[in-house]
């Protein structure tokens, strides 16, 4: 075997290094993307989850007010909402 044969083996592997080396960091990059954009999703819900708790908090006082049995309407829309997912299902 032959230098110039050696030499060629030895350019193809560092050619096919560099190229993984560049999609590493194209990996790594992506994966920072990724954890921003979890990070942005997850302040977001957070944000959502609060202001659902406190529309919750504040229709239930307005139906407390009102004498409105909010428990009783809740579980009529699970039920209506599980027979109507059976339905679908069943179809």
């Amino acid at each position: 075997m032959g230098l110039g044969s050696t030499a060629k083996k030895i350019q193809k592997v560092a050619d096919i290094a560099e190229d993984l080396y560049k999609k590493v960091n194209e990996l790594k990059t992506q994966l920072e993307d990724l954890r921003s954009t979890v990070d942005e999703t997850n302040t977001r819900v957070d944000g959502m989850e609060q202001e659902l708790a406190e529309q919750r908090a504040l229709i239930e006082a307005l139906a407390e007010e009102r004498g409105v049995d909010t428990d009783a309407i809740v579980a009529d829309v699970a039920t209506d909402t599980d027979s109507d997912t059976a339905e679908a299902v069943s179809e």
